[in-house]
């Protein structure tokens, strides 16, 4: 049989001689775990001995109706006893012995009614705070927003060496163009320089021999040809005069 778990160390005294309530603990404190690893060596952690671990954490409220049921030496969480009370209370929500608990903080307003608060977690011995529903929206929004501006920072920097890339390749290509158009121009100088020099070396083209005497050229032959059939064209076609020679008019027999 297990040892009985030893009652939290007593209250400081306060001012008037009554112990003095700790101060109750901060509704965000997801940045903080509890462990005492002298209490698991010694308890085994369990559902009936969890919530007496869970109250030597900062995470416990001495103020809820569980306490109250510790000092009557009561279970601290019989649900029989707590739904009688109103306030704040602990109770154990999820359990899965030995490595998981789950503890749900909630104001309780009447037996059938309460509303939740807080959740806490013992997840192999470690009690933490779970973190509230919005600040799990809000890291999630944030973390992405982070990924994206520095998916945009690499997409610019990217953009940025692929235009540097295009301009070097242009000017690249326009320094080989205007090389080649150098080495053309070379080119073209080089054989003005040879036709040139072979030019003064042969001399000029001897003009043509004279025709001779009683040569007549095709083309004036022809023109010459041409010219007499044109005359004898104009002379052969008499005119016509539209009155008078058109003939013995017709005209009409009358009976």
């Amino acid at each position: 049989m297990s040892a009985t778990p030893q009652l939290p160390p007593a209250l400081p005294l306060g001012p008037d001689g009554a112990p003095a309530l700790p101060p109750p603990p901060g509704t965000d404190m997801t940045g903080i775990c509890f462990r005492d690893q002298l209490w698991l060596d010694a308890y085994p952690l369990d559902r009936n001995l969890v919530f007496d671990y869970f109250a030597l954490s900062p995470f416990y409220d001495i103020t809820c109706n569980n306490e109250s049921l510790r000092s009557r030496q009561i279970h601290p969480l019989d649900m029989s006893h707590l739904t009688k009370m109103t306030g704040m209370e602990y109770v154990l929500s999820d359990v899965m012995e030995p490595h998981l608990f789950v503890i749900r903080k909630q104001r309780r307003e009447s037996p059938e009614k309460s509303s939740a608060m807080l959740a806490y977690y013992i997840l192999d011995g470690s009690i933490y705070q779970a973190p509230q529903l919005c600040n799990v929206f809000a890291s999630r929004i944030s973390r992405a927003m982070h990924h994206i501006s520095k998916a945009f920072t690499v997409a610019c920097s990217k953009l940025e060496k692929i235009g540097n890339v295009e301009t070097d390749s242009d000017a690249a290509s326009s320094e080989s163009k205007t090389q080649k158009e150098a080495i053309d121009l070379k080119e073209l100088k080089r054989i003005d320089h040879i036709l040139s020099s072979l030019k003064r070396k042969i001399g000029a083209a001897p003009p043509p021999p004279p025709f001779p005497e009683g040569y007549v050229p095709p083309s004036a032959s022809s023109e010459q040809e041409k010219a007499p059939d044109d005359v004898l064209a104009s002379e052969a076609a008499p005119q016509i005069d539209p009155i008078i020679d058109q003939g013995p008019a017709k005209r009409p027999r009358f009976q």
